[in-house]
């Protein structure tokens, strides 16, 4: 009989289709039945000796829940026998909600096996997973928004690196990193095989995109760190196996029914009884040309649009036309943000668009020293500084800043404006909610927000704290514009404010919006395992 290796994952969910994905220990039809009727099937596919399936659920209606369970060639495998929680359901909107829920956070170590020590506190994912679980009719997120570094492929858990040296000689490179998709495969298993969160997943539709601990730490920062990299022996299959691991585990089950169906990978891959070679392809042409593959997708939730941006797999690297994203990128960006008929418009970017004053011009000054503004012997030092310091948010690819925060300001605007546009992020553990300035007579009609809240289960170093702190700080201000005056760079068009925060700790962030009413909590995880109200404030005004 066929076992369940890990899943099920709610992922896509609308008024009528969901879909279920699995993995399975061996080749199987996966099938979803719900307690009112509906369900689906569909045949396992097979990548590097696993086997995985994403199940179409049709046959639902719009405003109802129901209760599935899940079968492999017949045989019930979820739920669990003698499982603590309530049952796996399948929640579907209104055609017309009343109100969306969005939960979102970043940066996620698993946690450590039940009874043993937790060095970094208590998980966001397992306090509202607890939450749930304990009143199945409570209030929940109508999707969860997970923003990058959902595994550490660079920064293994104790009991990751015992795995890994029982399986290779970890004095060889890469050393205690994963090497290949087969380690890759562990990390999810660590991870997602948490009981609280697997049930969570279970039963909570999901959104995600990567970061780079998702393949490694200050992934394509810069076109020198690139060749760097591909010159060593071990990058080729570790980035081709990040890529791979990804698109089965996470990217898939982003995308609506319909797209998938038009998906010639995916139908490459079930089409074959192996589809390794197929998905190897895809992922080193995905890596030698960011146009080879779009990463980045759209939701529509009711009136809520939801916009997840790649902001790592499609950059541009040239220092001479350094870009966060692609022009293929930047253009379906832009089409999608400017296709009207929205009450608020999310920017989903793992890195946040507005930061703290001081790191935000230090990221520009950087910028300009490595494309040659001062000279060769200060573009050296600005490349060894830029790696030592994680200097590449927005900031430091000026001109793609600027072409976001115009297209920011374009789509809050004219008659049919927004009532909200938010820029939802993560990685840098902590979270905060700053607010930009235009000058006078030409800012947007939207009311604009950066909200960023990480770390959902993760380390916060005191010089985090302090460096954060005082990157937001008067002094930190003046200190940004020496650098800006050195760097010789332009003005950004616009002006900000940090209007709450900073928050630290493991935490997660939640807009609910009606209509065109939107209100924003930030909850964080307690000693005592629950989830504790930090801030709440409305974000636009009911009607």
């Amino acid at each position: 009989m066929a076992r369940l290796r890990l899943g099920p994952l709610l992922r896509y969910v609308d008024g009528r289709t969901a879909t279920v994905w699995v993995e399975a220990d061996r080749p199987c039809t996966a099938e979803v039945r719900c307690a009112d009727g509906a369900g689906g099937s569909a045949r396992t596919f097979q990548i590097a000796g696993h086997h995985y399936a994403l199940v179409p659920v049709t046959g639902l209606s719009p405003d109802t829940e129901t209760a599935y369970e899940v079968t492999l060639d017949g045989g019930t495998v979820w739920p669990l026998p003698e499982s603590p929680f309530p049952p796996s359901t399948l929640r579907t909107p209104s055609d017309e909600p009343e109100a969306v829920r969005v939960t979102f956070g970043s940066c996620r170590w698993a946690a450590p096996p039940a009874g043993e020590h937790d060095p970094v506190g208590p998980d966001a994912l397992d306090a509202l997973a607890a939450r749930l679980a304990a009143d199945p009719a409570a209030e929940r997120p109508d999707v969860l928004l997970l923003l990058g570094d959902q595994v550490y492929a660079d920064e293994v858990s104790k009991a990751t690196r015992r795995w890994l040296a029982a399986r290779r000689d970890l004095s060889e490179p890469p050393g205690d990193q994963v090497a290949d998709y087969e380690e890759y495969t562990h990390l999810y298993y660590e991870s997602w095989l948490d009981p609280e969160v697997r049930w969570l997943l279970s039963t909570v539709p999901s959104c995600m995109v990567f970061d780079d601990h998702d393949v490694i730490d200050d992934w394509n920062t810069s076109a020198s760190w690139l060749a760097d990299m591909r010159a060593t022996p071990w990058w080729g299959e570790r980035v081709r196996s990040g890529l791979m691991s990804y698109w089965v585990y996470q990217h898939l089950g982003n995308l609506p029914p319909a797209e998938l169906d038009r998906d010639e990978l995916y139908a490459a891959v079930r089409a074959t009884p192996d589809g390794t070679d197929a998905l190897t392809a895809f992922a080193a042409r995905a890596d030698a040309d960011p146009r080879a593959a779009r990463w980045s997708y759209r939701r529509d939730f009711g009136r809520t649009r939801l916009l997840m941006v790649d902001t790592r797999a499609a950059r541009v690297l040239a220092e001479d036309r350094r870009a966060m994203l692609d022009p293929d990128e930047a253009r379906w960006l832009r089409e999608q943000a400017l296709d009207g008929g929205y009450d608020h418009l999310l920017i989903g970017t793992s890195l946040p668009w507005l930061l703290p004053h001081l790191i935000h011009d230090a990221e520009g000054w950087n910028a300009a020293l490595c494309r040659g503004e001062r000279g060769a012997r200060w573009a050296r030092f600005g490349e060894d500084l830029r790696r030592r310091a994680d200097l590449e948010h927005w900031a430091a690819f000026p001109a793609s800043f600027a072409a976001l925060t115009e297209l920011i300001a374009e789509a809050g605007s004219g008659p049919d404006a927004p009532a909200t546009v938010c820029v939802l992020s993560g990685d840098v553990h902590h979270a905060y909610v700053a607010e930009p300035a235009w000058p006078k007579g030409t800012a947007p009609a939207a009311r604009v927000l950066q909200l960023t809240c990480s770390p959902v289960h993760n380390s916060i170093p005191a010089s985090i704290r302090v460096g954060f702190r005082f990157g937001w700080s008067r002094a930190g201000r003046v200190i940004g514009r020496l650098f800006a005056r050195h760097g010789r760079l332009a003005p950004t068009g616009v002006s900000w404010r940090r209007t709450g925060g900073p928050w630290f700790g493991n935490q997660l962030m939640t807009l609910t919006m009606r209509g065109r009413a939107a209100e924003l909590r930030l909850e964080q995880a307690g000693a005592a395992g629950g989830l504790t109200t930090a801030a709440s404030r409305q974000l636009s005004p009911p009607g």
